[in-house]
């Protein structure tokens, strides 16, 4: 992108949390006192480094120890503080915190979850059109306040997968189809001025690939 065009956006990269003893094993929700595996500080030093090649204007993350803990190498490698920014914070899943995911598939909720998320209320917790909502939001209000900077938010696979869908324009029921990885990169570009255009997705659940293109594509 141009410099002319490059002043007219602000860069959100979204940054999941790298992995825990119980990723892929345990909906561990809002719950305190999860922190990375060996191989989540090894993730997050390595994201540090892709990100690095970017001029960072400011680095958000939710307050749960797993994405302070994956935030805290890029805000040394950058120099940019942590801001603690309680809407990026993962879903509030009520009663299914802390559940095996094995035990929740079986349950008969867990189709409507995965085929018709717009229609589902974790018990006693948070919807997925709350999880929607609170991050269209808050990204809205980075894109006004960061005007043509780079931002990047150590958040969760859930709102991320929303928020990229909610980019995209995809109805809230086929976010389920996006895949976010620990420590994958989702970058997305927004108009300083929501009247000039749409977002555009540049890229989604990256986790190899150089990302020095993303201000010069």
């Amino acid at each position: 992108m141009n410099t002319e065009h490059e002043a007219q956006t602000t860069l959100v990269l979204l940054v999941r949390h790298g992995q825990t003893p119980t990723t892929g094993k345990v909906l561990p929700g809002r719950a305190s006192g999860l922190y990375l595996s060996e191989h989540g500080h090894d993730q997050a030093i390595r994201v540090a480094e892709r990100l690095a090649v970017l001029p960072v204007t400011a680095v958000y993350s939710s307050s749960l120890e797993r994405t302070m803990q994956t935030a805290a190498p890029t805000a040394a490698r950058t120099g940019v503080d942590i801001v603690e920014e309680p809407r990026l914070i993962e879903g509030d899943f009520g009663d299914w915190t802390g559940a095996q995911l094995s035990d929740l598939m079986k349950l008969p909720e867990w189709r409507t979850v995965q085929q018709q998320p717009d229609q589902f209320r974790f018990p006693n917790g948070e919807s997925f059109e709350e999880i929607r909502d609170r991050m269209a939001t808050v990204l809205d209000q980075f894109r006004t306040k960061h005007p043509g900077g780079t931002v990047v938010c150590f958040s969760h696979a859930d709102p991320i997968r929303v928020a990229v869908s909610d980019a995209l324009g995809s109805p809230l029921n086929s976010f389920q189809r996006i895949s976010i990885e620990p420590c994958s990169v989702s970058a997305i570009a927004y108009p300083t001025q929501p009247a000039d255009s749409d977002p555009r997705v540049l890229t989604v659940n990256s986790t190899l690939e150089s990302l020095a293109g993303l201000r010069a594509s």
